[in-house]
């Protein structure tokens, strides 16, 4: 069997890992538009008012609109926490304010602060792309509405909804100023590599929160289309850095002013419209321009450098940390913190419930490993089982097919373990039916594993086949002796999109036999008491996280 198990693995093999370019899935594009208040609801909850920086250059950019004689009254849409309005108020004392956001703790964050006097600020709730505007604020009585970083946020199909609301309450002779995210900036290719991708130019971050990047064109068109002129209109570039990590990060952004059409039904003759492309390309012109002279100068930028790391889709530092108690040992593991969880295509930066019912299993009863070698597939980033067995074994090797999950792996078992529990234990790459990946572990263990744990690895149907193939061909050959018995394969799952009996079934096929189960037992079981005597030493019922899970022990036939 020995010279086909290569040819086996080889027809076995099968991609469950991350593949990329499949964008956002339907259920979820859905989701995120459906929960989109939520999202940014929970944004707020962790940033408070530390993510954005106070937008103290708006009187710079764009002062000769609010130093004209008389009160001004300006509309900021998507208020967020106040980093617009407190600096404005601040700056121009004859500015009367109304400040929406459709996430009610950005609204409770602007009427927290220090600077809010209800009689300059009128602070609300309010989601553009289906409330009434002008039921909170009158027709036509607004000078001045602001969108900086908002639009952004909203589903493209949507957009035209915002600006029609927004019409409503602008005075004729009013203006909208504009700074939002522009293609091209290093956030977009950084969720296009990540695979988040919605729709065109329209992506979710890790924590749901959404974000589209605009193009000059695709910006005028939509405002045209709406009932509104452009103005101006500039696209502006500048590094950030950061030398504690050593990256620099190119951010693009659009910035622009726009006021209400002229027209009467935004219809153009043949006339203006060559006329419109005439200024258009005239208008790209003096965008370029304005790009190289921006991007050469000093520019203030709206995300704090911290925050901004984040907002570029790099793994945030401030990773879950997970402590775990098993008698006298603790373990702290560092996982994907749960608000990114949703947007990872990977399931192995998480600790799943298995794993925690494993761990202390092998804590208490430390015979299943000690002296044997052991493997664990599909580890994932967490390797608590791997580490409990370390400590025990002779030699252990944690294994998984995604990169992310072992880069992971490696950091926590090193912060975890020391010598000379770190030198029994092995990472390796291992992707089930992956021939050249199984005879690299051969050649690190040549003798095969007495034991091979496997926690949640069975929730993927076409995954059962190869996962049995591999482990047939890594486990030990040699035969249990006494009350010994011999090498096994033992498997913690929740039941999900595959039943017992496919488990079993595909077990039979490579020659694994089921000896014990739990709970319930198995009336063939020549060794009634493998599993029972485990729980007899863990304290108490609380330990176990859920009673849905299973366990499965097989040996070989």
């Amino acid at each position: 069997m020995a010279s086909s198990v290569p040819e086996t693995l080889e027809q076995q093999k099968l991609q469950i890992y991350p593949s990329s370019n499949t964008g956002v899935s339907p259920f979820w594009r859905d989701k995120y538009e459906k929960d989109a208040k939520k999202y940014w609801d929970i944004f707020y909850k962790r940033h408070q008012d530390k993510f954005f920086k106070d937008r103290h250059y708006l009187d710079k950019e764009w002062g000769q609109y609010f130093t004209d004689s008389g009160i001004k009254v300006l509309l900021e849409v998507g208020c967020g926490a106040g980093n617009t309005i407190f600096p404005l108020i601040a700056t121009f004392p004859d500015v009367f304010v109304h400040a929406c956001d459709f996430s009610p703790r950005a609204v409770s964050l602007v009427k927290a602060h220090e600077a809010f006097v209800e009689p300059r600020i009128n602070a609300f709730v309010c989601d553009l792309t289906s409330d009434d505007l002008s039921q909170q604020i009158g027709p036509s009585s607004v000078d001045i509405v602001t969108m900086i970083f908002v639009l952004s946020a909203v589903s493209p199909e949507k957009m035209p909804l915002v600006l029609q609301n927004i019409r409503k309450v602008l005075k004729p002779n009013g203006h909208v100023l504009f700074r939002d995210y522009a293609t091209g900036d290093l956030a977009q290719e950084r969720l296009t590599c990540k695979d988040q991708k919605i729709s065109e130019n329209f992506y979710v971050r890790g924590d749901g929160t959404r974000a589209f990047y605009f193009s000059e064109e695709y910006l005028k068109t939509l405002f045209k289309e709406n009932g509104f002129d452009t103005k101006e209109l500039g696209l502006c570039c500048k590094q950030v850095e950061n030398r504690s990590r050593e990256l620099v990060m190119n951010r693009r952004w659009i910035q622009a002013v726009f006021g209400l059409s002229r027209s009467v039904n935004g219809s153009c003759t043949a006339l203006s419209v060559k006329k419109n492309l005439l200024e258009e390309g005239h208008l790209e012109n003096e965008v370029k321009k304005s790009s190289l002279i921006e991007s050469a100068t000093e520019m203030e930028i709206d995300i704090s450098e911290g925050m901004a790391i984040e907002m570029f889709g790099i793994s945030p530092s401030d990773d879950e940390i997970i402590d775990i108690e098993l008698g006298d040992q603790n373990f702290q593991i560092k996982v994907l913190p749960k608000e990114y969880q949703h947007t990872c295509k990977s399931t192995g930066l998480m600790l799943w419930e298995s794993a925690r019912l494993m761990a202390p299993i092998l804590a208490a009863n430390p015979a299943i490993v000690e002296g044997k070698r052991v493997l664990e597939l599909g580890c994932g980033c967490g390797g608590i089982c791997s580490m409990i067995a370390a400590l025990y074994a002779d030699v252990v090797v944690a294994t998984d097919g995604d990169a992310k999950a072992l880069d992971l792996l490696n950091q926590n078992i090193a912060s975890n373990l020391k010598s000379p529990f770190l030198d029994k234990l092995f990472i390796r790459t291992l992707e089930w039916g992956h021939a050249a990946h199984v005879d690299a572990i051969k050649e690190l263990n040549g003798k095969g594993f007495d034991i091979i744990i496997g926690t949640d690895v069975t929730y993927v149907s076409e995954a059962i086949v190869p996962l049995f193939a591999t482990a047939a061909s890594l486990i030990s050959a040699d035969e249990g002796s006494g009350d010994s018995p011999g090498p096994a394969l033992i498997l913690c799952h929740v039941l999900r999109r595959v039943d017992e009996p496919s488990i079993l079934s595909a077990a039979s096929r490579f020659g694994f036999r089921l000896t014990d189960k739990w709970p319930g037992g198995t009336p063939s079981n020549p060794f009634p008491s493998i599993m029972a005597s485990w729980f007899s030493k863990i304290d108490g019922a609380s330990k176990l996280p859920s009673t849905a899970l299973n366990i499965l022990y097989f040996s070989r036939k």
